[in-house]
């Protein structure tokens, strides 16, 4: 199955709350203040968040006028186009080797997202290392161990409440000796009033930066698209310590409020790279603004 086909699936919820009233409002509406009031209602109601729904109309009242729409049909190929445009990141184009540092509070997915991501690595041809850096959480390393063994993927880890750092600092000598392409490294979850652990995350990130200067680096958070607006703040805490350079959206199918995604993109300015759409280890694909901006729009 591919990208259009499980988006649209795991959209399901999302594109039963919004779909109807949005071709209901299309579907012979009138451009007045009534038609703009319910286009808000609905965007709200999708979880896209006040400051990017605001920032949507706005660019849609001005083509509207500049283009002269009087078509309700135009002005829905215009907010699918602005949607777009929220949504489209220039990404870098990956180079090896690769450290991928995974952060995210505990309960969003994170350990099983990295299992996935080293397994369409792994599939792609690539050599993979996943670092157990979560010392902190009981069973960590076992869980991560598991899914290092369905990726099939080397793992490296130490004895629970190892340091963190240290851990991560073998692992590094290790995939330069070996030649490894990607290395992947979880983290503890984090929580604001974790102050400790968030100083552990800057200081991995240090020493990376340090141990390893040749190798492309990626940050990425981990984010549960159930919290809906409570994970916008979730990046705020994490680019305290340190930049983060991608979002990874798990369990978009268990939401009827899957406009987050917009909602993160617009007022983080942080891409959406990875979206979970299911629970097998192949249910980890590249996001596409295109097919998710179509899917919760058209329902199609």
């Amino acid at each position: 199955m591919g990208f259009f086909a499980k988006i649209k699936d795991a959209l399901k919820k999302t594109k039963d709350a919004i779909v109807y009233k949005l071709n209901k409002l299309f579907t012979g509406g009138v451009l007045n203040d009534d038609f703009y009031d319910e286009l808000e209602m609905i965007l709200l109601s999708a979880d896209i968040g006040s400051e990017t729904t605001d920032n949507i109309l706005s660019e849609l009242k001005k083509a509207v006028d500049k283009k002269h729409i009087t078509s309700t049909e135009q002005v829905r190929t215009e907010l699918k186009r602005i949607m777009c445009e929220t949504l489209d990141f220039e990404l870098p184009e990956e180079t090896y080797p690769l450290v991928i540092l995974v952060a995210g509070v505990n309960g969003v997915g994170k350990t099983t997202s990295i299992g996935k991501l080293a397994y369409n690595y792994k599939k792609s041809g690539k050599s993979v290392t996943i670092v157990a850096a979560d010392t902190f959480r009981a069973a960590a390393a076992d869980q991560l161990t598991i899914w290092a063994d369905r990726a099939g993927v080397r793992i490296v880890k130490q004895a629970e409440g190892a340091d963190a750092a240290s851990v991560v600092y073998d692992a590094l000598q290790s995939a330069k000796s070996k030649g490894t392409q990607v290395t992947i490294i979880d983290t503890a979850g984090r929580l604001h009033n974790k102050v400790n652990l968030m100083e552990e995350l800057k200081k991995i990130d240090r020493i990376i930066t340090r141990e390893f200067p040749e190798a492309m680096r990626l940050n990425y958070i981990v984010l549960d698209a159930t919290t809906g607006q409570n994970a916008l703040s979730q990046v705020d805490l994490f680019n305290e310590a340190i930049d983060i350079d991608g979002i990874i959206l798990t369990k978009l199918d268990g939401t009827a409020k899957g406009g987050v995604v917009l909602g993160i993109a617009g007022e983080e300015e942080v891409p959406v790279v990875y979206i979970g759409l299911g629970e097998g280890i192949d249910d980890l694909e590249k996001f596409n603004a295109s097919d998710f901006v179509s899917a919760i729009v058209d329902g199609e």
